[in-house]
């Protein structure tokens, strides 16, 4: 890719982009939230146009204006989150889109002798009769390699591709890449976990505000220079975290147990006090209950059984209606796994977002009128604080990227000192140095008292930052530990059952 530059609007996304990969190689692209490496990728597959420059494959120049393009050319990606259908089987799954005919009976057959050369080629074995929504998130994963490469991909794009993985999935993951490599496929993967680039790349290339600021080979270079060099300083080496000063029960919660609306139990009997003062952690893998807990705790869903007190002392039973507004007056708040669904909207201003929630606030207005005047000033200090990019309060919020959308919803639910933070994956799709930031204002709400319940995929974030770590799995908390007596290899076996 040479020379690579696109603007939306008034953002200049990529500036005169270069990024070469060798073939057979695997390659990193790392770089801050708006960055512009998703836009460089989006460009590669096709779902953007670039405004300048060119891209050619072996030398030879390829004009890419769709993804149908992007794979009559090799290229396949395979995003974070997955592209499946879950009530279809792994071979139907792999062969949607390319089903070679009108008569899909006629070429089931060769898909599936297909998917066995590719199991015994790369180690990537998948039943082909499995339903995909029956799998676990790495074999989900697996699913999508196998269909990236029975259509033929010879680069494959991999979009943080370890973010709901557990330790073992990770490892698995590593070693297709390496029987990858070594069958000469050439493989991209954009992350902001500098650990993964150091473990698996050969080369990794690093941009900063719209551009490329340099490119490495991974043998000569550290985690420590490629971090100085996405967010142009040096970092701290270590997270200063005081001993924790419990107070006082801030949130009881007793025997809560849930059932989705096809009548499977997602929580089973889940009990824990959260005091004031400490951070209690949720490990465990992604569908195992952790979003319906929090969905329960912060008032977004009624539950079946059990009871929550809330930390105004009132008592939430399953008689009682899902309400989101009463949690908040009750001094909890929340921020949502998924950003873009249900921590804002992604066509409000930014001004907009910053006060969702709390629009009805006398401090933003009178008489059912919003003084927009005062929440543009409220929202201008909030973005100032936590360095929120561009400081834009009339930009609409889906132009923000995912750790500026993210940042701006902790702004507005951190600001207001609530008693308890119910936080879940804080910092997904956020860049190291964000993640930094946002450590280290979690810690400093907890050391002004309030209790915070963190839910994250993210074992390194869990122990760098729990008091106590709760590990659940189908439903259930499994166990119990100290960060102290905890480390990846047992919470992995804890988050995938197998202890």
């Amino acid at each position: 890719m040479r020379g690579i530059d696109k603007s939306f609007a008034a953002v200049r996304a990529n500036r005169g982009v270069d990024l070469a990969v060798a073939r057979g190689h695997v390659h990193g692209l790392i770089g801050e939230n708006g960055a512009g490496k998703s836009t460089l990728m989006s460009i590669l597959y096709g779902f953007y146009t670039a405004d300048a420059g060119d891209i050619r494959i072996d030398g030879a120049p390829v004009r890419i204006a769709d993804s149908r393009d992007a794979i009559r050319h090799g290229i396949e990606m395979v995003h974070q989150h997955f592209m499946l259908v879950e009530t279809m089987s792994v071979l139907e799954n792999v062969v949607l889109g390319a089903e070679g005919g009108a008569l899909l009976a006629r070429h089931l057959p060769a898909a599936r002798a297909t998917l066995r050369q590719l199991a015994a080629d790369y180690g990537l074995e998948v039943d082909p009769d499995a339903i995909v929504g029956d799998l676990a998130v790495g074999a989900q994963q697996r699913v999508e390699i196998v269909k990236a490469l029975y259509r033929g991909a010879d680069i494959l794009i991999l979009d943080e591709p370890t973010g709901v993985l557990t330790p073992q999935e990770a490892a698995d993951l590593f070693r297709v890449l390496a029987a990858l490599r070594a069958q000469g496929k050439t493989i991209i993967i954009v992350t902001h976990k500098l650990r993964e680039i150091m473990a698996i790349t050969d080369r990794v290339s690093v941009m900063r505000a719209g551009q490329m600021v340099g490119h490495r080979v991974t043998a000569q270079t550290s985690a420590e220079e490629l971090g100085e060099m996405m967010i142009g300083r040096r970092l701290a080496a270590r997270l200063d975290k005081a001993p924790t000063a419990l107070g006082a029960v801030a949130l009881a919660v007793a025997g809560v147990s849930l059932h989705d609306g096809f009548g499977v139990p997602r929580l089973k009997q889940v009990s824990f006090d959260l005091h004031a003062g400490e951070i209690v952690g949720i490990a465990g893998v992604a569908g195992n209950g952790q979003s319906e807990l929090l969905e329960a705790l912060s008032g977004m869903r009624a539950f079946d059984s059990g009871r929550i007190t809330l930390p105004n002392g009132a008592i939430v039973g399953p008689g009682d209606p899902a309400d989101a507004a009463a949690r908040r007056a009750a001094g909890l708040a929340h921020v949502p796994e998924d950003r873009l669904r249900t921590g804002l909207l992604a066509g409000f201003a930014a001004r907009e977002s910053a006060i969702l929630g709390y629009h009805e606030d006398a401090a933003y207005g009178r008489a059912g009128l919003l003084d927009w005047r005062r929440i543009e000033r409220h929202t201008a200090a909030l973005m100032t604080r936590y360095e929120v990019r561009p400081l834009l309060p009339k930009l609409r919020s889906a132009l923000f990227s995912g750790g500026n959308a993210q940042k701006l919803i902790l702004a507005r639910e951190m600001e207001r000192d609530p008693a308890v933070l119910l936080v879940g994956q804080p910092t997904r799709g956020v860049d190291i140095g964000g993640i930094d930031f946002i450590h280290r204002r979690l810690l400093a709400l907890r050391d002004r008292g309030a209790a915070i319940l963190l839910v994250s995929v993210e074992l390194e974030e869990i122990l760098r930052l729990a008091d106590r770590i709760l590990v659940m799995f189908d439903g259930a908390i499994v166990g119990a530990l100290r960060p102290d007596e905890a480390d990846e290899r047992r919470l992995g076996m804890l988050m995938a059952g197998a202890a």
